[in-house]
């Protein structure tokens, strides 16, 4: 996970998303003891988008776009032509032509502009997965187990999936827990990122100390920061909010 002194600031500015968002997942029974197994979950929940199985170019001369689906990054990731064909039509609706595995897409809006905007939201398609998780690895800890370690979270969508260990599902987006999990958990996973950071740069720090930040940043039901905006900004005197600058 991000470590040092940006990290520490993510955590006590309260930002709306970490840097670099990280999720461990956590499986369950058989699949924490498989490495092949635990490979097809991981697969099944890296997100696939139209760019990853397909080439995106526009023809301004023709004021189109040519989306070249590749089958051998399909059966890679283990999708149907007919799948890609139906999430490109959702998109573009009645503007597209198919060849083989070439589909023609035609905007509404011919500009220059609206071609490369509409060019970029079919690179984006969700095709497979889970939206957001943008890289997986199958990691192996210390008891022979395996879990999964991604790039980027989305904790709504896995906290569904039956395959998975919900109690030890975990990630460093204390936004997203404080959404979903509510200001308790936010408050907890405060503490373990703060605490988490300090150790790793050897800062020998009482726990409780790190307790009491949280504590502070979510007393009011939510996740404040600690500057201008949030605590420092909230103290009732002009001297006491003008010593934080």
């Amino acid at each position: 996970m991000p470590t040092g002194l940006p990290r520490l600031i993510e955590l006590v500015d309260a930002r709306k998303e970490p840097k670099k968002p990280i999720m461990d997942i956590f499986l369950k029974g058989e699949y924490a003891k498989s490495y092949d197994k635990a490979k097809e979950i991981a697969k099944d929940i890296e997100c696939t988008t139209l760019d990853k199985v397909a080439y995106v170019e526009e023809d301004f001369e023709d004021k189109k776009i040519l989306v070249t689906v590749e089958q051998s990054e399909l059966d890679a990731e283990g999708v149907e032509i007919e799948e890609v064909r139906k999430r490109v039509k959702a998109l573009a609706g009645s503007h597209i032509e198919v060849k083989d595995n070439v589909i023609i897409v035609k905007p509404g809006a011919s500009s220059l502009r609206n071609i490369r905007r509409f060019t970029n939201k079919l690179r984006q398609i969700h095709i497979k997965g889970v939206e957001k998780i943008k890289r997986v690895v199958v990691v192996k800890a210390k008891d022979g187990t395996y879990f999964i370690r991604t790039s980027g979270t989305n904790l709504a969508v896995l906290l569904k999936n039956t395959k998975i260990d919900t109690y030890r599902l975990y990630t460093n987006d204390v936004q997203e827990i404080n959404r979903v999990l509510g200001v308790e958990a936010a408050r907890n996973a405060l503490v373990r990122e703060i605490k988490q950071v300090l150790d790793m740069q050897n800062l020998n720090v009482d726990i409780r100390h790190c307790m009491l930040l949280a504590d502070a940043m979510t007393m009011d039901g939510e996740i404040k920061s600690i500057g201008r905006h949030g605590l420092s900004g909230g103290k009732a005197g002009v001297l006491a909010r003008a010593a934080f600058e």
